[in-house]
């Protein structure tokens, strides 16, 4: 049974979680779990607080929150790119719930770029505006059910410091296309009110005031950046 968008949050948010197994190859705790309420459920993936690997340019305990960041960020923009995520209290404590996507695991981005032009221009702002340290091929997701193109993994995001480190280099330089520019300025403006403070309950005031600076020099420049000559602009492995 396909389940309404509605129901989707409403078990992610409510539903009981019962760990089925860990996810492969995983760096930080990623469990695929079932979230169960009044005998409906579905799979998701929880990625709790306390399995997260330190690293040593991020806050302990934060990748989480920069995944549901990440979910706002998509929704906030009206892309839909991000599987619904939530920020609960699970098995092993806080972290993050993520809809599971079902895919083919033979897919990724490039496989899918040349049919998918449009969605990963999307990709491609967001990821600056999300300041994504670690876009990966095989981040990019399409559901076996919808054929909708999906992006997951993003706890390497929303720092202060410039670190976009991303496999979709290929409309480097290029305009942001209108319709793209228009999703960005009302993001940006809404960051002036209430969103802002929807972000700050994920990320330090800086970080968002960071993304704002992004979005405000990806307004005025026009163009989506180069890959900076004296950085590892791309992530490894690629896929």
């Amino acid at each position: 049974m396909e389940l309404t968008p509605e129901a989707r949050a409403t078990l992610l948010t409510d539903g009981e979680i019962t760990v089925v197994g860990r996810v492969a190859w995983s760096s930080n705790a990623a469990l695929l779990v079932t979230v169960e309420r009044d005998g409906v459920e579905m799979l998701a993936v929880y990625k709790p607080e306390r399995g997260e690997r330190p690293l040593w340019d991020f806050p302990d305990g934060s990748l989480c929150r920069r995944e549901t960041a990440a979910f706002l960020l998509s929704e906030s923009l009206g892309w839909d790119i991000v599987p619904r995520t939530v920020l609960r209290d699970g098995p092993y404590g806080v972290g993050s719930v993520q809809r599971f996507v079902d895919h083919d695991p033979d897919d990724h981005y490039f496989t899918l770029l040349e049919d998918h032009i449009d969605v990963f221009l999307r990709f491609a702002v967001f990821d600056v505006l999300a300041n994504n340290a670690d876009r990966k091929g095989g981040h990019c997701l399409q559901e076996r059910s919808t054929g909708k193109i999906f992006g997951i993994d993003h706890g390497l995001t929303f720092h202060v410091a410039p670190k976009l480190r991303t496999v979709i280099w290929d409309f480097a330089g290029e305009p942001v296309p209108d319709w793209l520019v228009a999703d960005v300025a009302s993001l940006r403006a809404r960051l002036d009110g209430r969103l802002a403070d929807d972000f700050a309950a994920l990320l330090l005031p800086i970080e968002v005031e960071a993304m704002m600076r992004r979005a405000d020099e990806l307004l005025m420049d026009g163009r989506l950046p180069q890959p900076d000559e004296g950085y590892h602009s791309v992530p490894w492995p690629m896929i």
